[in-house]
């Protein structure tokens, strides 16, 4: 270990991780003392009940919200101790998000979504659009780079949005329920194409989900339950 207490390979650890809220006059403790790390290239499902509190971790881990307890670092910064202007600055480089819903920008085209984490990161335009096509090309979707999200499936905009959450190349990728939305052939489809992006690229996925066909692809399954995290055998 690290002093920061991180293992030095770990590309996101956290330690006696804790979050509560005040409703009225109590204090509703969701979290309480979660210990995890994660690897390059390692993948992780979490799964657990409706309400137990596996979204709010999601957004601890990713620096969308603050801790009451407890340090999260990722790629070696810890969270708190960033500005916010830095956090969304490291957030941008070292991780990728997909969700349920595919939240890409309406107005855009596929390929404008998938090149903003590059605009934003002040990679030149001519360089954003040739990597962002390439990754497009590569989730199966050369031949829509064109087309709004609401001219694609709902199999093609998670792609789009999987594609968008590989293109700055981080470290890790948090998918929180990626196939929720999805049929089951589609969500097979979906499910294959992350594995192969995520060995290929020997990129980090940290998955939330309720699907046990999913959870049980990833190198390790935790459950969430009364906010803890306990392994799964």
């Amino acid at each position: 270990m690290s002093e920061s207490g991180m293992s030095d390979k770990a590309i996101l650890s956290c330690r006696n991780l804790g979050k509560s809220y005040e409703e009225g006059p109590e204090s509703v403790e969701v979290l309480s003392g979660l210990q995890l790390e994660l690897h390059p290239g390692e993948r992780v499902a979490i799964i657990g009940k409706s309400g137990s509190g596996k979204s709010t971790l999601l957004n601890l881990l990713g620096g969308l919200d603050t801790p009451t307890k407890g340090s999260v670092w990722l790629d070696g910064e810890e969270l708190s101790a960033l500005s916010e202007k830095n956090r969304g600055l490291l957030r941008n480089r070292a991780l990728g998000f997909v969700y349920q819903f595919h939240h890409l920008l309406p107005e855009f085209t596929a390929l404008e979504n998938v090149c903003m984490p590059l605009l934003i990161g002040k990679t030149a335009i001519p360089e954003a659009r040739q990597r962002a096509t390439a990754l497009l090309e590569r989730v199966g979707l050369g031949h829509r780079l064109e087309h709004k999200p609401a001219e694609l499936s709902g199999g093609e905009r998670q792609r789009v949005a999987i594609a968008r959450a590989l293109v700055n190349k981080p470290g890790l990728v948090m998918l929180d329920e990626p196939t929720g939305n999805l049929d089951s052939h589609t969500a097979e489809g979906i499910q294959e194409l992350m594995l192969e992006l995520s060995t290929s690229m020997r990129t980090a996925f940290l998955v939330v989900t309720h699907d046990m066909n999913l959870a049980r692809q990833m190198d390790r399954v935790l459950h969430l339950q009364e906010g803890c995290l306990t392994p799964i055998p």
